[in-house]
């Protein structure tokens, strides 16, 4: 009896029937079993930020306050912290387990520009750099909470460089207007690169190395949290970020449900989110634009990325991405592996790519079970859908940094399906680039209609790519389609409505 009652469990668990939760609505009908995110609770206790001594004008420090909060709610083992409508100033925030951090509809926590403040108190790196600490981070932490509708503001123009091929005339003048420093730019030798070095006194922003491009490797992202269980962020936006704006990393059930995420389209390193090595996430109800990468799937260089494990059990759904490099990403590094990622019923609008894959040799990996579908994207700046084995990490005015083994770790793009995928203008409708000797192999497009395209399918090194019902077409969607799918492609919102 007892052997029988192990192979139900068994049966039970390989199904993926688990507790019902207030996400399990979201695992209904998905191609694959994907195990299911579980909620995060923290102690039914709470304290504001005014409580410690807090002043909301945008100016007072606040520092001292957020530290003195975290360390009360430590010693009564955790609860919430209110932060209440108003700009509160302040430098680097320390989490803790059983917490969260709850902004109110009109709270703002602005991050302060002195950046001597989140230096680390280690040794220099070879390259005379020093690590920075996230605005806010965390390690080792269990049920740990960002919540509410406010603000965290990274104010990341005093750590980016800007490209002036990347923006107008007016925010170029801008930029030089606070100080700073111009360097070729290496990608073409026409336009120059702005780095926040030796801003002018009246910032009050000092540097923290010996040189511009020493200083660039040193930004920090937003909000990092590192080797910890049960993660929520639940509709906060998150506002310029030094570099990335959300990196869970070796995280075991994350949930982010409705965030905002906003930077400027030409911010260097702009990602919205990037979870690297996390098993069981779901990714829902999410609105981005932002300067690099959307919702980017990370796994890890060489062996530490296995070392980490495979990046699985995602759910990405009900997400809108505009301005991007990509909507949804996995790459550059992901030799940890990709396992049971299911993105559907997401809005791509004017991304550079749609579905981005991208990787190299040193840092590829292996896949299973990546579904995309339910997807419609509307123009698209270069490729619809790309897969590439053949991408180089470059910083901002540098060559390629990318210095990683390249005789092993090699991209294994394959067991990749899309299916119904609508795409109205794009350059590119599918672009595959393999490797000789290491084809993308085995991709299934179903159901794929993409339509106003300048170029249609590029495949080099590639093998059992297959298309089942399919259309892609340079030519206007005709007339029947457009009206089927014209309420979907512009959320709502009839372009051809009266005013």
């Amino acid at each position: 009896m007892k052997k029988v009652v192990l192979s139900l469990l068994a049966v039970v668990a390989a199904l993926g029937l688990q507790a019902q939760t207030k996400y399990s609505h979201y695992y209904k009908d998905l191609p694959c079993a994907v195990e299911q995110v579980q909620e995060i609770v923290i102690p039914d206790y709470t304290v504001t930020l005014t409580d410690f001594g807090a002043v909301g004008d945008g100016k007072t420090d606040c520092s001292e306050a957020f530290a003195q909060a975290l360390k009360h709610l430590k010693k009564q083992g955790g609860g919430h912290l209110i932060v209440p409508n108003g700009r509160w100033l302040t430098g680097p925030i320390k989490l803790i387990s059983n917490f969260d951090l709850h902004l109110e509809d009109q709270a703002t926590i602005v991050f302060s520009p002195n950046r001597e403040l989140y230096v680390q108190p280690s040794d220099s790196l070879r390259d005379g750099s020093k690590k920075c600490y996230a605005l806010i981070h965390g390690s080792k932490l269990e049920n740990v909470a960002i919540t509410g509708r406010g603000t965290l503001d990274g104010q990341g123009i005093y750590w980016r460089p800007v490209k002036q091929k990347k923006v107008d005339e007016e925010i170029w003048d801008e930029v030089n207007a606070m100080g700073g420093v111009l360097r070729a730019d290496g990608d073409s030798k026409n336009w120059k690169i702005w780095y926040p070095y030796n801003l002018k006194k009246e910032y009050n922003v000092p540097n923290i190395a010996s040189d511009p491009i020493i200083q660039e490797k040193m930004r920090p992202h937003l909000v990092n949290i590192t080797d910890s269980k049960n993660v929520l962020l639940e509709n906060v936006h998150l506002l310029n970020s030094p570099k990335f704006h959300f990196v869970p990393t070796r995280v075991q059930n994350l949930i982010v449900d409705g965030v905002n995420i906003r930077c400027p389209h030409w911010a260097q390193n702009g990602d919205a989110m990037d979870p690297g090595n996390v098993q069981v996430a779901l990714i829902v109800n999410c609105n981005i634009s932002c300067g690099d990468d959307g919702i980017c799937m990370k796994g890890g260089v060489a062996e530490k990325g296995v070392e980490a494990g495979p990046q699985r059990d995602f759910l990405i759904t009900n997400d809108t991405v505009y301005a991007a490099h990509g909507g949804f990403v996995i790459g550059s590094e992901f030799s940890g592996g990709m396992q049971r990622l299911v993105v559907k019923d997401c809005y791509f609008d004017g991304t550079d790519i749609g579905c981005r894959f991208k990787s190299a040799p040193g840092r590829g990996g292996w896949c299973e079970d990546i579904y995309c579908q339910n997807i419609i994207m509307k123009n698209m700046q270069q490729s619809a859908i790309l897969i590439s084995s053949g991408y180089a990490d470059k910083g901002a005015g540098v060559s390629a940094t990318d210095k990683d083994k390249k005789d092993a770790f090699f991209p294994d793009w394959s067991n990749i399906t899309f299916r119904n995928i609508t795409c109205v203008g794009s350059k590119q409708a599918v672009d595959i680039q393999g490797l000789k000797g290491k084809p993308v192999h085995h991709i299934l497009f179903d159901n794929v209609m993409i339509i106003g395209n300048k170029n249609g399918v590029k495949l080099e090194y590639a093998e059992d790519i297959n298309f089942v019902n399919c259309q892609i077409n340079p030519k206007p969607m005709p007339v029947t389609e457009y009206k089927k799918i014209k309420n979907v492609l512009y959320n709502g919102k009839d372009p051809d409505a009266a005013d």
